[in-house]
């Protein structure tokens, strides 16, 4: 593969898809995919970080069933109204129409809620706070694409109860900076956190939050999301708590969903370059590939120190030895497409000086180094790769950021690729009109103002507050700053 992803992400993505052996797309059922074990790998290895983060963060791990009773489902109307459309059901079992419908969960608080109301009692029950990892379905009407929007997709969700609504926010923020320390620090991929219009906050809840990333073709990515949930889920659900007072009271709620499908979609079309992926040290299944250069008369000489080589770094990270009766430059190929952070080269040569040749992926340089020192070498040379990915892709996103006064400049910023701040009448519900002409117009979305909570490193960006101008669309005097851009 050779292709240069700026040209035409869609076909070059398409191809690392089919190419690089990630999922099959030939499952019968539309929006629905097969995930080949060297995506799986990667995506189970992010899991792990995200878990890791979360239980840190005094999370823990729980599940909950996958079908949801039609009347748990129901309990909550503004939430229903915003699924329903989105919702599969099941009618029927073994062979007979079920008495009641049961709803194949599209996200977990309907399945979830009802148990936390009978767990949370009193003060010495909260907070709660719990996550599961799985995978939820939605019938999705628009264009799907693996990874990155499909009907069934993997995913984790936290459900977090406290007994005041500060406790709740600063789980929000909480929230907030476990995706900053995945998805920035260790992954590379950066994001702004955005506060969703009132129009578009997640179904059910005071406030939404989400994070977008930006995709090689110009189009924003939301890769995680978490949402001010306030009482109306308690309520609903009935989940309360006695306080000091003996007085029954409704506990106040966040969720929190990083996207773990499309985490890994942006990590596969953020990094990637024209020989394929590159994956981040932490995320790879294979972090280093031992490829044995054979010589003739020599082959079990050489063969048996890559082996052995191999046998000894195993113990310390991910490797693989790749002992095929190909050539290497095909071997090369082979696993530059899959983003091997490190290739080890073992040749006759090299056994006579007691050392290797070590290349990395991102920059292609090769170094000889000692057998003795490789261990110490391949965490350095990590190391040093994640940070060139975090720096390529921190300079690719700011150079994104741009703003406009007019529509006209909007619309253009916006064709090429651009994230833009544009004035804004309002982020209520009075403000609806005016997004949803200009996506009418232009096919350009609302996605939010910047989120107070939000503390990047990477995009140095701060809510602002208009002066003095006029909403980009309606003219009328603009209220907030909003962030326009197309989106997936």
């Amino acid at each position: 593969m050779n292709m240069d992803k700026s040209g035409n992400f869609s076909e070059w993505y398409n191809g690392i898809i089919k190419e690089a052996e990630l999922c099959d797309l030939r499952y019968n059922i539309k929006g629905f995919i097969v995930i080949m074990p060297w995506a799986m790998r990667s995506i189970n290895l992010i899991y792990d970080v995200y878990e890791r983060e979360l239980q840190e963060c005094g999370h823990f791990p729980a599940f909950f069933p996958s079908l949801v009773p039609e009347k748990s489902f129901l309990a909550e109307k503004e939430h229903v109204e915003g699924f329903t459309p989105e919702v599969m059901w099941v009618t029927e079992a073994g062979g007979k129409k079920l008495e009641e419908r049961y709803a194949l969960k599209p996200t977990g608080e309907t399945s979830i809620y009802p148990m936390y109301a009978l767990w949370v009692n009193g003060l010495s029950d909260l907070p709660v706070k719990i996550y599961q990892r799985g995978w939820v379905w939605r019938y999705e009407t628009k264009a799907t694409k693996p990874f990155v929007r499909g009907r069934e997709f993997l995913w984790i969700e936290a459900h977090d109860v406290f007994a005041s609504s500060g406790q709740a926010k600063e789980q929000v923020a909480e929230d907030i900076s476990i995706a900053k320390e995945v998805v920035w620090r260790q992954l590379g991929i950066p994001f702004i956190f955005f506060r969703r219009p009132q129009w578009d906050k997640f179904a059910g809840a005071d406030d939404t939050f989400a994070a977008d990333t930006l995709m090689p073709d110009g189009k924003v990515l939301q890769i995680a999301t978490t949402h001010l949930l306030g009482q109306h889920f308690s309520k609903a659900y009935g989940i309360r708590y006695m306080d000091e007072k003996n007085e029954m009271k409704h506990a106040w709620q966040t969720c929190y969903g990083p996207g773990i499908s499309r985490i890994y979609a942006a990590s596969v079309a953020v990094h990637g370059d024209s020989k394929g992926m590159v994956l981040p040290f932490c995320i790879a299944p294979a972090q280093v590939v031992v490829i044995p250069i054979m010589r003739k008369g020599n082959e079990e000489k050489i063969f048996d120190a890559a082996k052995a080589l191999k046998q000894r770094l195993a113990g310390k990270m991910r490797v693989e030895l790749d002992a095929r009766d190909l050539t290497p430059g095909f071997k090369f190929n082979h696993w530059e497409l899959r983003g091997v952070p490190i290739r080890i080269e073992l040749g006759e040569r090299d056994l006579a000086s007691e050392s290797a040749v070590l290349v990395t992926r991102d920059d292609g340089k090769k170094r000889s180094v000692k057998l003795s020192e490789l261990e110490g070498e391949v965490a350095r040379e990590g190391a040093k790769l994640d940070a060139r990915l975090k720096d390529k892709s921190s300079k690719l996103f700011k150079s994104a950021l741009d703003s406009a006064k007019s529509e006209e400049e909007m619309a253009e910023k916006v064709n090429a690729g651009k994230i833009v701040e544009v004035p804004f009448c309002s982020e209520q519900k009075d403000g609806e009109g005016c997004a949803k002409a200009i996506k009418e117009k232009y096919s350009i979305d609302v996605r939010g103002t910047v989120c107070s909570f939000f503390d990047s490193e990477e995009v140095a960006l701060e809510a602002k507050s208009p002066k003095g101008e006029k909403c980009v669309h309606c003219r009328k005097p603009a209220k907030v700053m909003m962030y326009v851009s197309r989106q997936y």
